[in-house]
This record gives structure tokens, C-alpha cells and sequence, in this order.
């Protein structure tokens, strides 16, 4: 049971950035997937001050668009980003409250389908009249999977991605990556970093701008912080560091 109680998420105790926050605004968007495929909902957090602000689409985990992924686009808003959250499992009907559930239908989406919805929504940030034109994305494990093959079919619009412990792509797609890349990998994470050696190769071989941080003695999933399990404080802190002014510099 206590084992059980350390992998629950405690999405009140990680919170950092209460929902009524007055230095931003919240609200939800909904963007149309391409070839009349429906469209995905999405969590919208912004600066309060009206402005055009970079923007920064926030991939949820296996576990949908949760209250913890919610709150890191909030984040992103204090840091001066416009950062949408999209809910990747709106055409299966959206993130249950179950992430038993939610992982099973997360397993169940079409992945060039879902990469297509994803391209699209960079698109929709980049032509937002809030927008200044410039787009990154942040995901996170299943995210950061997903991260990577957007880099991968966006082309120019995409400027920058961050990628934690996401799966890597084909190494015969990278050349196609236009953006710039900020890889994060748990150093304990030995599925994932496996294929570490064959990206960092192709990105070398396609002159892809590109920078890789493997953090020692901490788990797969160590941004988490509604995980005590997993969640590694000085790990998250710092690649969070990185991560915003990576962001600033490619987005700005």
C-alpha cells in the first residue's frame, strides 16, 4: 500500500501555479485536425498583459491532459510564453479521470494521426494574432516521443523543441528536423537512452542544432513532481533551467 501511495500522482502537492493565478490568463482552444479528422481541445495559459508572446505547445505523458500537465503550461505562461496544452486524446473522447484508462487509449491512437494533430497545432500557434510567429513544444516521456517526430514532420514552422526522455525517431527522418533541440535523458532510464548513441549520430551527419543532457542516478519520468516516486528535485530544477532559457533564446 505504501508503495501503491508513492506512484499515485498528488496533483495538489506539485502544484506551482494556482488556476487563478492574476499574472495570467487561462482558457480553452480548440484546434481543427487536419483532412477533416475532427479537431483537439487544448489547455491555453498566457502573460495577463495583452501582447504578441512566443509560443509553446505542451505535450502531455501516457496519462493525457492531466492537472500537473495543466500546471506546467501555466509555468511556461509566467515565464512570458503563450503555452497550449492539447489534449492528444480528444478523438477518442478526452483524458479520463482514470490514467489506467487513459494509458490504454493513449496506446490506442493512430501515431501518424496524432503527429499530424500536433503539426497542426504548431500551425495554429504560429498564425494566433497573440502570437509572435515562433513556435516551440516541451514534451514529457509519451511527449517527448512525440516531440521528436514533430520536430521531425513540422519543417519550418517548429523553431525549437525539448524533448524529456522521449523516444527518438527514425535515424533516416532526422535530416528532415529544422528546429532547434534540447534533449533531456534520466541517466536510470536504460530503454530510452539506449537509443541515445543512433540520434545524436544522425543529428551530427544532418547538422541539426542540437543540445543533450543526461542527468546521473535519477529515474525515467524525474520532472514529475506529483510523483514521489520518481520526482528528483535538483534533476527537474535544472533542466527546467535549461529548458526556459533555451526557449527564451530560440523563441524571443
Amino acid at each position: 500500500m505504501a508503495l501503491y501511495e508513492s506512484l499515485k500522482p498528488n496533483y495538489a502537492w506539485a502544484q506551482q501555479v494556482p488556476k487563478d493565478d492574476a499574472r495570467i490568463r487561462t482558457e480553452y482552444a480548440t484546434v481543427q485536425s487536419p483532412q477533416g479528422n475532427g479537431s483537439i481541445k487544448g489547455y491555453l495559459a498566457r502573460p495577463a498583459a495583452a501582447g504578441k508572446y512566443p509560443a509553446v505547445l505542451v505535450v502531455h505523458e501516457n496519462r493525457g491532459l492531466n492537472p500537473h500537465i495543466k500546471d506546467v503550461a501555466r509555468r511556461m505562461a509566467l515565464e512570458g510564453f503563450m503555452a497550449l496544452a492539447p489534449d492528444f486524446l480528444t478523438p477518442a473522447g478526452g483524458t479520463p479521470e482514470d490514467e489506467d484508462k487513459a494509458r490504454e487509449m493513449i496506446g490506442a491512437l493512430d501515431r501518424a494521426q496524432t503527429t499530424a494533430n500536433a503539426v497542426a497545432t504548431v500551425s495554429y500557434l504560429k498564425n494566433r494574432d497573440d502570437s509572435n510567429g515562433k513556435v516551440g513544444i516541451i514534451g514529457f516521456c509519451w511527449g517527448g516521443g512525440l516531440v521528436n517526430q514533430t520536430a521531425v514532420h513540422a519543417g519550418d514552422d517548429l523553431a525549437a523543441a525539448v524533448a524529456y526522455y522521449g523516444q527518438q525517431p527514425d535515424a533516416n527522418d532526422v535530416s528532415q528536423i529544422k528546429a532547434k533541440l534540447l534533449l533531456h535523458y534520466a541517466g536510470l532510464d536504460d530503454r530510452i537512452d539506449a537509443g541515445i548513441p543512433a540520434y545524436e549520430a544522425a543529428l551530427k551527419a544532418a547538422g541539426v542544432d542540437y543540445q543533450i543532457f543526461v542527468y546521473e542516478g535519477v529515474n525515467h519520468a524525474f520532472n514529475n513532481d506529483t510523483s514521489e516516486a520518481r520526482y528528483n528535485k535538483p534533476a527537474a530544477d535544472l533542466a527546467w533551467s535549461r529548458t526556459v532559457e533555451f526557449l527564451k533564446g530560440a523563441l524571443g
